[in-house]
């Protein structure tokens, strides 16, 4: 699999699964064997982990949710992404009601891509910051 190969996993687990939730493509695109080493402490950090981040705490909170990739970068069998999530705070975010208000959370991930599936994740993100600032409004 080659370079280009391994950036369109990526963006195609960022379409299918964070915007458009997508169990089937989730399926497809998760090796059995996925650790995400950036989960929440106390939190599973397997691929069902992974999901549930999507299904039961994003997805439900933001409308409208879309995932713009600004760049990627890929090195052996690794992608780092660059993107934005964005979507209108139309349902409750870890505890915040609510706003109506258009939010996007930054993120910089790096991939593992193994014969087409995600094998390992690492990623860094904003969400917190933009909590910090809903809670302030």
């Amino acid at each position: 699999m080659d370079h280009q190969a391994r950036k369109e996993v990526v963006k195609r687990f960022n379409k299918e699964v964070i915007e458009e939730g997508n169990r089937a493509s989730f399926e497809a695109l998760m090796d059995t064997r996925f650790i995400n080493h950036s989960a929440p402490r106390g939190t599973a950090n397997d691929a069902e982990g992974m999901w549930n981040t999507f299904q039961h705490i994003l997805r439900p909170a933001l409308s409208d949710l879309q995932v713009q990739i600004h760049d990627q970068l890929c090195e052996c069998e690794k992608v780092t992404t660059r993107k934005s999530i964005t979507g209108k705070h139309t349902g409750t975010l870890l505890g915040i009601a609510a706003t109506g208000k258009s939010i996007s959370i930054d993120v910089i991930d790096i991939v593992h891509v193994q014969n087409g599936r995600y094998l390992e994740h690492w990623g860094i993100n904003t969400l917190s910051a933009v909590l910090t600032q809903l809670r302030a409004d």
